[in-house]
């Protein structure tokens, strides 16, 4: 039988799950040629690469490994307390026990499609997951703090079964009598956090994107309510839209 080419085995490199690397490179190993060599050296750096991860995300389960005797660990994160137009957006997300979900981290250190991926997997996997949301006129009428800590009960109160720990990213929620945890940097140190910052800072995005239909000359696309230049410029010149907080933008209107 024919050799293969350099290019074929490429494409069958690529063409493999993770999964099939070690059997690709166990059927290739003996092939001397230098573009082999170099395929499955790659091969053997994916795997090296995936192992790192799931050891990361190991790690990551700390805090619902240490309150699991309790019973449900939920993990709450909020999105959206700078921007000037907006709600601010709370999720709150229990992952099973035996969570396999890789690559969760705080929402801000992962780009756009990986939240987009991982919002999709987190949602069909966890045992329960909601979000809770405050309007720019609730954030006005109470503050931005106050604001968000309802947000986050109220995700609390959507979700289909009630935790008996939260993890908190930094805060302690008032009015709430289940247990909490606060923990400083939360999103990049829980499984359960980070999967909440993704959660919302998703369904806030998306959220934005809608409303950038409806005010196109803000961009809300592009800088989901937050404060650009050229939003600051668009809010000077035509005024505030009903999704502004009023309470943020007094240096830009009169």
């Amino acid at each position: 039988m024919a050799q293969k080419s350099i290019g074929e085995i490429k494409n069958e490199m690529q063409a493999a799950c993770i999964h099939e690397l070690p059997a690709f490179i166990e059927c290739y190993r003996e092939d001397e040629r230098g573009g082999v060599q170099k395929l499955l050296e790659s091969a053997r750096k994916k795997i090296e690469a995936l192992e790192k991860e799931r050891l990361r995300c190991e790690a990551l389960k700390k805090y619902e490994r240490m309150y699991q005797e309790y019973g449900l660990v939920c993990g709450i994160d909020e999105v959206g307390r700078g921007p000037l137009a907006g709600p601010v957006v709370a999720g709150a997300v229990i992952l099973p026990k035996d969570c396999d979900i890789l690559y969760i981290n705080d929402s801000k250190q992962l780009s756009e499609k990986k939240r987009e991926e991982l919002y999709d997997v987190i949602m069909e996997k966890a045992v329960a997951c909601a979000v809770g949301y405050a309007t720019p006129e609730r954030i006005d009428e109470i503050n931005i703090l106050q604001a968000t800590y309802e947000a986050m009960r109220d995700a609390i109160g959507a979700l289909g079964v009630k935790p008996e720990v939260l993890l908190n990213d930094a805060v302690t929620i008032p009015k709430v009598s289940i247990k909490q945890v606060p923990i400083i940097k939360g999103d990049a140190k829980s499984i359960s956090i980070g999967a909440a910052s993704i959660i919302a800072k998703v369904t806030r995005d998306r959220l934005m994107v809608q409303y950038d239909s409806v005010f196109p000359e803000y961009d809300f696309a592009g800088n989901k309510g937050y404060g650009s230049a050229a939003h600051i410029d668009a809010l000077k010149k035509y005024g505030p839209t009903p999704i502004h907080r009023r309470s943020f933008i007094k240096n830009f209107v009169d």
